[in-house]
């Protein structure tokens, strides 16, 4: 599979075009900045480029900037994308005294970008912490959400080479809120405990 890792300088990018490099997919690292997704993505074995030439031929892109710049980086490349799914995997949380909370908007970061794309938008990823991904594949579950069935088959695909455990199909978009709220979840349970939390799922075949 040849994919995009949009916003793929950052920590949870290049963790994840780890994994993806090692599973044997082709993947390119965009950035604003053409030379600076090439020096990252070197450091993973992917190639680089900018963002509207990574896009070119994925059969998935990945939208991982961080999540105050993940909608304006998916309205500025709409056109581009064309009907290529887009993964988004981006968690909007404020921090407060009395820990992480999600973003104040009800909808999910991935349900406002599917209406900016024309392209199906699935949503997922949000519990693996980029750390642990760096360092391997975790030994926890991942959750996709989304209502294309086909993007979602991609997205699940995706997901099951980059964690030990379980890709589990977690439902339609709207879910996507409670999946990145999960971020904040496990945010608070690290701060609290001082630990490295991830999910396992019990009780399914």
């Amino acid at each position: 599979m040849r994919i995009a890792i949009l916003g793929g300088t950052g920590a949870f990018g290049l963790a994840l075009a780890a994994r993806l490099v090692e599973a044997g997919d082709e993947v390119v690292i965009g950035s604003r900045d053409a030379e600076r997704a090439w020096e990252k993505a070197r450091e993973v074995g992917a190639s680089g480029a900018a963002n509207e030439d990574a896009i070119s031929d994925a059969d998935l892109v990945v939208l991982a900037p961080k999540a105050d710049a993940a909608l304006a980086t998916a309205a500025a490349l709409a056109d581009v994308l064309g009907g290529t799914p887009l993964l988004s995997v981006a968690s909007e949380l404020r921090v407060t005294s009395v820990g992480a909370l999600p973003g104040s908007d009800p909808r999910s970061l991935a349900e406002r970008a599917q209406e900016l794309v024309g392209a199906p938008v699935v949503a997922g990823l949000h519990s693996l912490a980029a750390g642990k991904l760096a360092h391997g594949r975790p030994d926890e579950d991942a959750f996709v959400c989304g209502d294309d069935a086909g993007a979602k088959g991609l997205a699940l695909e995706l997901a099951a080479k980059v964690v030990a455990g379980r890709a589990l199909d977690a439902g339609p978009l709207a879910n996507a809120r409670a999946l990145e709220g999960m971020t904040a979840v496990i945010v608070n349970l690290n701060k609290h405990y001082k630990g490295h939390a991830g999910v396992r799922v019990t009780g399914l075949p």
